[in-house]
């Protein structure tokens, strides 16, 4: 008997991608101006893509160039036991003090908040942040830990075992958000 593939549904094109882009860089712009104290931290392996995209067009629209890094939790997640020898370390890039500043950690997907939590974690081991938030392109629900986004491209309401798909051009080709 043959399997059928799960039937995907977009929720996001590239073009409304661009529009939650600019809608969290005015929103930044808003809420934090020219503060010399913010930098971006963008969560593995999408994460750093659309951090360096909201800098961008802070950079460009708003005129206020923003430090991004990017971070790899592998070695903070709770089920690191289960991720290696197989699993792949690729390591932490931050040219900056994480000290003192403020932070937004980008990551494409909110589900449990274990990455979420793991990324403060790691981050908390490299200094101590003014204030750290999260952004998201999508959240999903079903947290586990009390974790919550402060800016939210689109919300979804997925079974347990739904999947969400971001796809990014500069790692996928193509823009876009799937749900199966």
């Amino acid at each position: 008997m043959r399997r059928s593939k799960p039937k995907t549904t977009r929720v996001l094109s590239a073009a409304q991608i661009a529009r939650i882009v600019a809608g969290f860089a005015k929103r930044i712009a808003d809420e934090y101006g020219a503060a010399a104290s913010l930098a971006f931290i963008g969560v593995r392996t999408r994460g750093p893509t659309l951090a360096r995209r909201v800098a961008h067009v802070l950079k460009e629209k708003h005129d206020l160039p923003v430090a991004v890094g990017e971070l790899d939790i592998t070695l903070y997640r709770d089920d690191l036991n289960t991720l290696l020898p197989e699993g792949r370390i690729d390591g932490t890039h931050i040219s900056f003090e994480v000290s003192d500043k403020t932070l937004i950690l980008f990551d494409d997907v909110l589900h449990t908040g274990r990455t979420a939590r793991a990324a403060v974690d790691h981050l908390m081991a490299l200094g101590r942040p003014r204030a750290i938030f999260l952004a998201v392109l999508v959240d999903r629900g079903g947290r586990e830990l009390p974790i919550e986004a402060r800016f939210v491209g689109k919300e979804v309401d997925l079974r347990k075992d739904g999947d969400v798909r971001v796809r990014l051009a500069e790692v996928d080709e193509v823009d876009e958000v799937v749900v199966a």
